[in-house]
Parts: C-alpha cells; structure tokens; sequence
C-alpha cells in the first residue's frame, strides 16, 4: 500500500530537516495554532542544547545491532543496578532476563513480562507531577537505571513485534522513530488543543509526525490493546494517564500506512469504542486524548525519491542515527555522538545530573 497524504488546509514555511548518516528527509509542518507553539517548544531544545535521547529513538528494525540479546543483557546491567541500591523500604526488580521471558516459541511476545517491567518502572520514578520517594532516594545511577528500565521495556516490545512481522509479514512491520531529549520542558494542554486528537484518532501514515507521549503510564487504547479487551479493574485504572502534556518532542511512523480505511483497523477501532462504553469513557470526549495528534508530514518523494515502503525502510535501516536536526532557515543543531562511543552513558548522566539533584532527598 502506498502512502496518500490527507488534503491539508495549509503548511508552515518552516520546515525541519533531520540529517541521518548518510541520508536526509524534510518534513512539512501543519499550519495550525498547537504546531506553531509545539515548534517553538522543540526549537527551545535544540538552542538549550539538549541531549539526543539516542538510545531510545528507532525502533521496530530488527536487524540492527540491537538485537534482542543484547537489550536483554543491557536490562541485566540496570536492574542489578537498582538492586545493589539500599532503597527505604525494601524495593527489588527481577534482574536475570533471557529472550524466552519476552518471546514465545511462535515468536509473539509475552506481555505480562513487559506489563511486570511497566510496573516497576511506575513504582520507582512516580509520575511526572508527583514522583516516586524511592526515586527521590535514588543516587544518579540508580536514577538512570530506573529511566532506562522505561525504555528497555518499549524497546523489547517493538523488537519482538518487529521480529514476528519480519518473519511472517514484512510488509507490515512497524518501525518508528522516537525523537526526544533529555530534561525536555513539558507543557500543558490547552483545552483548545483536545480537538486535534479527535481530528486524526487513531490513523497512522508512512512517514506522519505526531506529538510524542511525554508522560508517564498509559493511554486507554493501550490498555485495552494489552488487556485484550477485559473490562478495567482497580490495579488497571491505576496505570492509566490520559495525555495532558506536550514538549517539543515527535515521533515519525516508518510503518506502512494503517487508517480506517483498512477493514481490521476499522474493526479494531469499533470494538475499541465498545469497551470504552463498557468501562463508562465516553469516545467523544475530547480530553481523554482518544488519538495521535498529527504535526505534520515527511515529504517522501523529495526525501527518498519514492513512496514505496520497502524502499523507505531498507534506506532507513542503514542510517539509524541522527547526525542534526534543522529548523529551515532558522536554527541546526548537530549530534555529533554515538551510541558506539564509549562515553555515550557518561554523556547522558551527566547532563541529567541537575535534574537528578532537584528530586532527590539523598544526594552523592
């Protein structure tokens, strides 16, 4: 299926460019009031000088160095890293991980292990408005720890979805590129804003830009989607966080194109709806962020000279990494380090550092 972009009213002049490897894409603004302040929030970051989160950024491309082994043996290191902490009370993580606790032998994957990992992830850092006494014990590398223990688990999750399309349908694998920063500033919501989730829902565009979820928990269709649609229980709820924030932050979907249009979509969407009705949401409701909200679109053609999706991925899959970001005519910002680097974690740590500072109770 190839990808047809929506009629829009109209397109900001400004445009970003993102630099990859050894490639480079344009992506095209929406030219409405939320884009306008979601770019001047994501050009604050690039001018702060904020750190390319790198190591949580593309997702759902099986074949590169990040197999599953390896995030395996990365959620080994943080967890003893969390366990070797003296927290008050008592907190542990299982901290032994194979391939076989997040795959099955039909190659799905086993979601109450990533369910477990969410979990304690939820109960060591909190939420971003009230965060968690055992983060605020925590010493900066159990902090990172606890950060990357968050990003293992949606790393592992794309991976063995990725894997099994690989295997059984290629043509619909999912990748997607997560482009955030470290200590990003969030934002509230206007009231305002609530109407472009209700204006795109749930579809999903090869090569569309969305706001990315800077919170943490999870969004209703994500709980019906893990819980396979069982009505809510106490524990469930608790998990729950209906977007209420944004930072100049985005994502890119790399899949092939998935809206309505598409008869299992549709019918996802449907029984979607039917639960929420069970569970007493009510679909129309614009603040329970029932959708993506779309900023803009990557121009295709002029960036990969196609719209064909195999071509798109193969191209990708030898550039995963983001040399520069450029807001057009306006501000670059260049990424100069590598996941390779051997003093990439160090980077990370201590830009964090001040921030791990401002939450703690116990300081190094």
């Amino acid at each position: 299926m190839q990808n047809t972009e929506p009629t829009v009213p109209s397109i900001l002049k400004n445009k970003i460019k993102v630099q990859l490897e050894n490639h480079s894409y344009t992506i095209n603004l929406y030219d409405n009031k939320f884009t306008q302040k979601w770019l001047k929030s994501l050009k604050r970051n690039l001018s702060n000088n904020l750190v390319l989160e790198k190591n949580f950024c593309f997702l759902g491309f099986p074949n590169s160095e990040r197999t599953l082994k390896f995030l395996c043996a990365e959620l080994n290191d943080i967890s003893n890293t969390i366990n070797n902490f003296k927290f008050t009370p008592e907190y542990k993580v299982k901290d032994n991980y194979n391939e076989q606790d997040f795959q099955n032998f039909d190659l799905s994957l086993k979601h109450n292990t990533c369910n477990l990992l969410h979990r304690y992830f939820e109960d060591l850092q909190g939420t971003a408005w009230q965060l968690s006494d055992y983060y605020r014990q925590a010493n900066y590398d159990t902090k990172y720890a606890i950060r990357q223990l968050n990003n293992l688990c949606h790393e592992i999750e794309s991976f063995v979805l990725a894997y099994k399309k690989q295997v059984l349908e290629p043509d619909w694998i999912r990748p997607s590129q997560i482009t955030t920063f470290l200590n990003a500033p969030r934002l509230e919501l206007d009231i305002e804003d609530f109407k472009l989730f209700k204006q795109n829902r749930y579809d999903r565009e090869l090569g569309g830009v969305y706001l990315h979820w800077s919170q943490i928990g999870k969004t209703l269709f994500e709980v019906y989607r893990d819980e396979d649609g069982a009505k809510l229980d106490e524990a469930t709820c608790s998990a729950i966080n209906h977007q209420k924030y944004y930072s100049g932050e985005f994502d890119i979907e790399w899949g092939q194109t998935i809206t309505e249009h598409n008869p299992f979509k549709k019918k996802e969407i449907k029984e979607f709806k039917e639960w929420l009705e069970l569970n007493n949401f009510d679909w129309n409701e614009p603040t329970l962020a029932l959708g993506y909200i779309k900023l803009g679109q990557v121009n295709l053609k002029e960036s990969f000279g196609t719209d064909d999706f195999k071509t798109v991925y193969n191209t990708l899959g030898k550039n995963l990494n983001i040399k520069s970001i450029e807001i057009v005519g306006s501000l670059k910002k260049d990424f100069n380090y590598k996941l390779s680097d051997k003093n990439w974690i160090t980077i990370q740590k201590n830009f964090l550092k001040p921030g791990y500072d401002q939450s703690s109770t116990n300081n190094d």
